[in-house]
């Protein structure tokens, strides 16, 4: 029997399994949709669906980096526990080396690690494993030369923080200092050209609320709002903080001391913005007992 795209994405849905997995499956069962979810089951495929709804808010970033490019990937998991799992933390190292290869997080779920995906080796791992488990993100840079930086690191290249820093000039002790800058301070952008003008805007808007409250006349106020927004500037960009080094000057400063030009960084944080499920005790029991 032909199998259709149809069918494996009505298998995908009803399973939670991989593309690669359920065309498989249904073709191994010759189109019997049934027969093809028990297969699946029987693979500890199916199984992974019924965790894949459970919030994933901690995990693993790691980092790799070769010929002036950096990368860093973040894998979730639902607890810091599997973060410390021998298994996870190999899968989590073998992705990033994988995304070495790729641009972006979509080209990296199709990825070869062991001769397979990496969609189809995480959600594998869910079912050994027997936690959600999501590769969220990926970030990349480039430069001349590249240093990583890996803050609160479980093991060699991951932990709960991955920066990157893409340079030219100077040597790696002052790009790492940089990168461990940027894990303390978090920065929006590079410089003041790379902000997002959104970002800005909504800024200044707030700026200009703030002191309108004050009842000052709008000239005033039109010279508040750029002091203001001069200092927000400078301390949204990397190269307008103050160097947590050497807080009397500011990043740029002190890479030009150094005969450093920092051409981007990228840093990821596990669970940075993820919404994570709280429910109060009370809510959990009437659960159980089906109230």
């Amino acid at each position: 029997m032909a199998i259709t795209a149809s069918m494996v994405k009505e298998l995908r849905e009803s399973t939670g399994a991989g593309m690669m997995d359920a065309k498989k499956a249904l073709t191994e069962t010759d189109g019997d949709m049934t027969a093809a979810v028990d297969w699946l089951r029987t693979k500890g495929l199916a199984k992974a669906a019924k965790k894949s709804g459970r919030t994933a808010a901690e995990g693993l970033v790691a980092v790799a980096s070769e010929a002036g490019r950096g990368v860093a990937v973040e894998v979730n998991s639902e607890t810091d526990f599997v973060g410390k799992n021998a298994e996870f933390q190999a899968m989590v190292g073998k992705i990033a080396d994988a995304a070495l290869t790729v641009d972006n997080v979509e080209a990296l779920k199709t990825a070869q690690v062991d001769g397979k995906p990496v969609e189809t080796v995480v959600t594998e791992a869910i079912a050994r494993i027997g936690e959600n488990m999501s590769l969220r993100r990926m970030a990349s840079v480039t430069g001349d030369k590249v240093t990583v930086y890996v803050h609160n690191q479980v093991t060699e290249g991951m932990g709960k923080i991955g920066v990157l820093v893409g340079y030219s000039g100077g040597d790696d002790a002052f790009a790492r200092q940089v990168a461990m800058h940027i894990a303390a301070s978090n920065p929006a952008s590079l410089s003041e050209a790379d902000l997002d003008p959104e970002i800005l805007a909504k800024e200044r808007q707030v700026q200009m609320d703030i002191a309108r409250e004050s009842g000052k006349p709008e000239q005033v106020i039109e010279k508040m709002i750029e002091g203001r927004m001069k200092k927000f500037t400078a301390e949204s960009t990397l190269l307008g903080q103050a160097f947590v080094v050497n807080p009397d000057l500011t990043v740029e400063a002190a890479a030009a001391e150094a005969g450093v030009t920092i051409q981007g960084f990228a840093r990821l944080a596990v669970g940075e913005g993820i919404e994570r499920e709280q429910e109060d005790f009370a809510a959990e029991v009437a659960k159980t007992r089906g109230a």
